[in-house]
């Protein structure tokens, strides 16, 4: 009997530590910032940009560097305390209840202790309800982690492939960066398909076969709503 069950993908843990971060001129202004702390205005900065970019990253670097409190915006309740003296860093942050993180910031503020944020859009454009709030985030120095330049899309297309041990030659390769926009989410995306191929035809070397369905899925699929069964999102350093 033939099991139609469909395969099952292993989860990838993302990386987060500082070796498996891509430095490139997408992310260069956030790394110049993120290295230096002091000249934070008001101790705060915001990092922003698109799905995959390399922000939790950079983020959990700073964190780890520094020894400060890692927080989840979606998690952020109450009357949060900064039990760090090197400060506090949230992703998601514009996941965040409001009152919540005006406390945390005010509190920070009073410490005298660095907070970082980090989400899709820089704070300014948060659809905020709190005045005060809103005038604490459009007074926040932000950076956007940029679009990945070619050499970087490269480089993350065979970081995912080799984290899929899928095989795959450099003809392959140009099709999926000539093909898809170059966006880190996008190229995940593909490559789970790819994955989720390899696994159901038993066999790790993509075909012109697999490259197809993958294509034809990437230009039906919006990567951000996609059912994450190959494991977390990329920590491609690009995100």
């Amino acid at each position: 009997m033939t099991s139609t069950q469909p395969p099952l993908l292993i989860p990838i843990e993302p990386r987060y530590d500082e070796a498996g971060f891509l430095p490139a001129p997408s992310n260069e202004a956030a790394r110049t910032w993120l290295a230096r702390t002091e000249l934070w205005p008001e101790n705060r900065l915001a990092l922003w940009g698109g799905a995959a970019h390399g922000k939790t990253h950079l983020l959990r670097i700073w964190a780890a560097r520094h020894g400060a409190d890692l927080l989840s915006g979606p998690d952020l309740a109450g009357f949060p305390v900064i039990e760090s003296a090197a400060g506090a860093a949230v992703d998601d942050a514009d996941q965040a209840d409001e009152a919540a993180l005006l406390h945390l910031l005010n509190t920070a503020h009073d410490l005298g202790r660095s907070v970082l944020l980090a989400s899709r859009e820089p704070p300014a454009r948060w659809p905020v309800a709190l005045r005060d709030l809103r005038s604490r985030l459009r007074a926040i120095t932000t950076v956007e982690i940029a679009t990945p330049d070619d050499d970087l899309s490269r480089r993350l297309l065979l970081r995912f492939l080799s984290e899929r041990r899928l095989v795959a030659d450099s003809t392959l390769h140009d099709r999926l960066l000539t093909r898809l926009p170059r966006r880190p989410d996008v190229l995940w995306a593909a490559v789970k398909r790819l994955d989720h191929d390899a696994l159901a035809s038993r066999r790790r070397t993509v075909s012109p076969v697999m490259l197809r369905a993958a294509l034809a899925a990437a230009d039906h699929d919006d990567p951000e709503n996609l059912d994450d069964t190959a494991g977390s999102e990329p920590s491609p350093g690009a995100e």
